[in-house]
């Protein structure tokens, strides 16, 4: 049984209905999701909350939706991006740049670039398909699948990152990224000779997906910057965020986190998160469906050193649940080359794992032996490994790690 949180959060949370019961019985149990749409919003709504939706002070919102069901939020409006923006004027590897006016260039989903132009279709003087979601950020993406992009294409987003860079006196800028994007773009411009159109950014964050270890050497290998994770979600904003050399630290203003074993002796942690970040929709306890692991297996959040994918996609195996970062880890423990991967689950005793390389080459004879037997030993099945030329993005512009269906 979980006491009640103290007494400020209490303070903050006591006139709405969702939490009442909770503070009659004298603990909360774990929020999850389908709870929070239960009753929406009659279920969050106070009079406070009902005078700041009259004056505009709190908006309701859908989360992304491309990890789970989309999900209503209420919230202050441009709630995540001013977290956002404060995180990176904070950052010790970005804020210096952020604070000399560095503009921030994004090269994520489609999905995101489709959201901004929707919400500038919405304000007064802007023009349709606008891709400026204020005077600081630029979308870039207008594909579904990085892959399909043309030489068109890229020379047109490497030209709009030169206009966007010419703003600061060095000609600085900040790239926001999912990793895999910037990894296709990477492959595009050394194919097609452009990296002298390429200028080249003062820091590189990835912060929309789990970032396989390949590609984060890969991006390293690429830009002599800092690459910086950062860590968080659409409800919570941001939680976490790494250094230059991978060590994350804690970014809890107005938040704290528990972590409970998934399964025991696991290793593997749920992150439950109390926030009051968002004024208007406090979550207590909230299971984010995020996973983690500690340096010491432990359940000390303090201690959390690997963010390793999501709760709903863990594999269960003989030996306990696997994550995407286990596999991620057997790969890159193999070859380096290995760029996308997703493993389909053929049956209960057999798997198979597909897979591309950054140079397009398979993996040698002995590569290939040696990462079937390790998938297999981490899984529990025996394991085929495929070499494709192509693994296709998700409808949400992101990969699935795992399926049940064949990936080819």
């Amino acid at each position: 049984m979980k006491r009640l949180p103290s007494a400020d959060v209490l303070d903050k949370v006591r006139d709405i209905p969702i939490y009442r019961a909770s503070i009659e019985r004298g603990h909360f149990p774990i929020l999850e999701k389908p709870e929070i749409a239960r009753g929406f919003p009659d279920n969050w709504m106070t009079p406070a909350l009902a005078r700041a939706l009259e004056a505009g002070e709190a908006e309701f919102v859908l989360s992304t939706g491309t990890n789970h069901a989309r999900m209503q939020l209420i919230r202050p409006p441009y709630f995540l991006l001013r977290s956002y923006y404060r995180l990176w004027s904070e950052h010790p590897d970005l804020g210096t740049s952020w604070h000399e006016g560095a503009r921030r260039v994004s090269l994520t989903t489609v999905l995101a670039t489709e959201h901004v132009a929707r919400v500038n279709a919405r304000k007064p003087g802007t023009t349709p398909g606008e891709r400026w979601l204020d005077d600081r950020t630029l979308y870039l993406n207008r594909r579904l699948d990085p892959a399909d992009w043309d030489r068109e294409e890229v020379e047109r987003m490497l030209t709009e990152i030169r206009e966007a860079a010419t703003t600061h006196p060095d000609g600085a800028y900040l790239l926001d990224c999912s990793g895999y994007h910037l990894a296709h773009l990477v492959r595009k411009v050394s194919a097609w000779g452009l990296w002298s159109d390429f200028p080249r950014p003062a820091g590189i964050v990835h912060a929309y997906e789990y970032t396989p270890s390949n590609v984060r050497a890969h991006l390293r290998a690429h830009f002599e910057c800092p690459v910086v994770d950062l860590f968080g979600s659409t409800e919570l904003g941001y939680l976490f965020y790494s250094d230059a050399e991978g060590r994350y630290q804690p970014y809890l203003r107005d938040m704290s986190v528990e972590l409970i074993p998934v399964e025991p002796g696991s290793g593997i942690h749920s992150l439950i998160v109390t926030s009051t970040r968002n004024p208007y929709m406090p979550l207590i306890r909230y299971r984010s469906g995020d996973c983690v692991r500690t340096r010491d297996g432990s359940a000390d959040p303090e201690r959390i050193v690997s963010f390793c994918g999501r709760e709903k996609e863990l594999l269960r195996t003989p030996d306990g649940p696997v994550s995407q970062a286990d596999l991620d880890a057997r790969i890159a423990g193999v070859c380096t080359r290995v760029f996308l991967h997703q493993l389909h689950l053929v049956d209960e005793d057999r798997c198979r794992l597909a897979y591309t390389t950054f140079d397009d080459a398979p993996l040698t004879a002995g590569e290939t032996a040696e990462l079937a037997a390790s998938v297999a030993a981490l899984t529990g099945r025996a394991c085929q490994v495929e070499h494709r030329t192509a693994i296709p993005v998700g409808r949400s512009g992101k990969y699935a790690w795992l399926t049940a269906h064949d990936p080819s």
